[in-house]
């Protein structure tokens, strides 16, 4: 089984990565990766449909980012986060502000960053209201610094939807961290930003398969990955190793006796804050309340070099259950217990769903290719890849068949406390947007 899946595996991400390419959300790029995803569950014999969720759509012609340093003009990299402003074609010229978001939101006046080109030393804004200053400060534009992986690579990402739908859109750019530096040290006099085209309205797909049990009331198992990718990145391993792992299931669970029914998913629009998940899980709460007993995450799980961590997010008694079919197989993860709400596992906990997300990791920081050009397909072992597509499928086809639920339902109220939290900080809760 393992020689097969890892061939499978590898087909579907080559055509995912190297037929079709870079795939953003509600992009014709991705729309082609959502129906070869359809085929290939057909193909299984599933019950397939497509449901399609409102987005924004990154649609970017060219961008052009100069900094002024001892006198000359000197051109950087920048790439437009997804859900923020261009500058519709103009340029725009401010002075440099350095600002560490990690101690500078304490400040009771942003107002030194009115007009300002502000070098934004943190990649993320972690809390609505602190986005709601920045957008009350009005700058000329914002810099986003990565300051996870400190390279020359201007990493792509993109702002929260919930806090753009609540405050509207700042013009913000990622840079690179020693591009920044560079800045700092060679005292910038001036900063000018050209972004030409933005953010349009499109529609973003998810792709479900059923493979229904024999018992529809002994309820529902769930597994998932994402086919969308960030700018300017073929995401090989983000994240189309999660498609190419539900694919595989889909065609090994296909057989396999089933009380329980298992669906399988392919989310788009993951790159914006899992807005295809939580879209779904909104749009079908009530059935996966009712019915939902375990969802399992496929993404950014197969660097070639790393460590795997099992993120859970449920009963005590999950993560040493799932563990032990990692063990029978001679492989280790590391189970981490921390709510992380940047996967597409996270909507479902929120439901109340425990969940689980596979990753695979090789640096302290996530994986230094992470939303860069360079994840291609060189950076992955699909035989890993092969080895998690079975150890998963002795999961599924286990918990399917069983008379009773491998572990409690629910999320324990020491987690809850924190995803109740990030679900309405992070994603506006059950008002939500985007189903169409």
């Amino acid at each position: 089984m393992t020689s097969t899946a890892a061939q499978n595996i590898e087909r579907d991400i080559r055509h995912l990565t190297e037929h079709i390419g870079v795939r953003l959300a509600g992009s014709p790029a991705e729309k082609q990766a959502a129906e070869y995803v359809a085929d290939q569950f057909e193909q299984t014999g599933a019950e397939v449909r497509v449901e399609n969720i409102r987005v924004q759509e990154r649609a970017v012609q060219d961008e052009c980012l100069e900094v002024c340093m001892e006198g000359a003009w000197h051109r950087f990299a920048c790439s437009l986060l997804s859900n923020a402003a261009g500058t519709a074609g103009k340029t725009i010229e401010a002075q440099p502000v350095f600002f560490a978001c990690e101690t500078d939101y304490q400040r009771e006046d942003l107002s030194c960053l009115t007009g300002k080109a502000v070098v934004h030393l943190g990649s993320h804004i972690e809390t609505a209201d602190q986005y709601r200053r920045l957008v009350e400060a009005r700058p000329a534009f914002v810099l986003f610094v990565d300051v996870r992986y400190p390279g020359t690579v201007a990493t792509s990402d993109g702002m929260f939807p919930s806090y753009v739908h609540a405050y509207g859109a700042l013009t913000i750019v990622s840079t690179a961290f020693l591009d920044a530096w560079s800045w700092r040290e060679k005292n910038v006099s001036s900063i000018r930003l050209r972004v030409t085209g933005g953010m349009r309205p499109a529609v973003s797909p998810n792709v479900i398969a059923d493979l229904p049990g024999t018992d529809p009331e002994a309820g529902l198992l769930l597994t998932a990955g994402h086919h969308d990718t960030q700018a300017d990145s073929v995401g090989a391993d983000d994240n189309a190793t999660g498609a190419a792992m539900v694919l595989e299931l889909a065609r090994t669970l296909s057989t396999v006796p089933r009380k329980r029914g298992i669906r399988l998913i392919s989310f788009g629009a993951e790159e914006q804050l899992s807005a295809g998940s939580a879209a779904y899980v909104r749009q079908h709460r009530e059935e996966l309340t009712e019915r939902g007993q375990f969802m399992l995450n496929f993404d950014a799980c197969g660097s070639l070099l790393g460590w795997t961590e099992l993120f859970c997010c449920g009963p005590d008694s999950m993560g040493p259950y799932l563990n032990r079919f990692f063990v029978d197989q001679d492989q280790y993860v590391k189970l981490n217990p921390e709510v992380i709400p940047y996967s597409d596992h996270f909507p479902f906990t929120a439901c109340g769903i425990p969940s689980a997300w596979i990753a695979r990791t090789n640096c302290t920081s996530g994986r230094f290719f992470h939303h860069r050009p360079d994840d291609t397909i060189d950076r992955l072992c699909t035989n890993t890849l092969a080895r998690f597509a079975s150890i998963s499928h002795n999961i599924l086809a286990d918990m399917a068949k069983a008379e009773t639920p491998a572990f409690e339902s629910g999320i324990p109220q020491n987690q809850k406390e924190e995803v109740d939290r990030l679900w309405q900080e992070l994603f506006g809760a059950w008002k939500g947007f985007g189903a169409v």
